[in-house]
């Protein structure tokens, strides 16, 4: 079990190398991951054989995953943010317990002014109060917050290790 997308596969521990061969799929289906093995295979100069089974691998060891990517806005998700929270005792305790609420969407044990951020996406500003207020500043551990309204979405990209 991947440990950091939850996916079948690899665990973050194991380095699996890439080949030009395996960029290149990894970029094209970037673009579109319901591209078919036969369109892929004259992109990537390969079989349409090869390229199922470089897929295959690479899923398989959880370097990839093909999944749907909402759009938050035409779900009725309007508000989104980050929120920095300052820890007093053990952070994965606090990190696990905010990983739990629907609306985090990301969280991450950091080095820095915070030791946990969590990206959340909700319905509207009391939503957020709600989920800042009653649920994490009630987590034990929870010394502080600090949210960050996310004005807009400049770039969002998912070319990890591609480039």
């Amino acid at each position: 079990m991947n440990e950091l997308t939850g996916a079948p596969g690899r665990s973050t521990s194991e380095v699996f190398p890439l080949d030009d061969k395996d960029r290149a799929i990894l970029v094209e289906l970037q673009v579109d991951g319901r591209m078919s093995y036969a369109d892929l295979a004259p992109r990537v100069g390969l079989s349409q054989a090869a390229v199922r089974q470089r897929v295959n691998r690479l899923t398989e060891r959880g370097v990839m995953q093909v999944v749907a990517v909402t759009d938050p806005l035409s779900l009725g998700l309007s508000t989104q943010a980050m929120i920095g929270i300052s820890v007093s005792g053990d952070v994965r305790v606090v990190a696990a317990a905010v990983s739990e609420c629907r609306e985090a969407e990301y969280v991450l044990i950091t080095a820095g002014r915070y030791d946990v951020l969590a990206e959340v996406l909700c319905e509207d500003n009391e939503a957020l109060l709600a989920l800042v207020n009653d649920r994490i500043r009630a987590i034990e551990g929870v010394a502080s917050t600090e949210v960050f309204s996310i004005l807009k979405m400049e770039k969002m990209t998912f070319s990890w290790g591609t480039g």
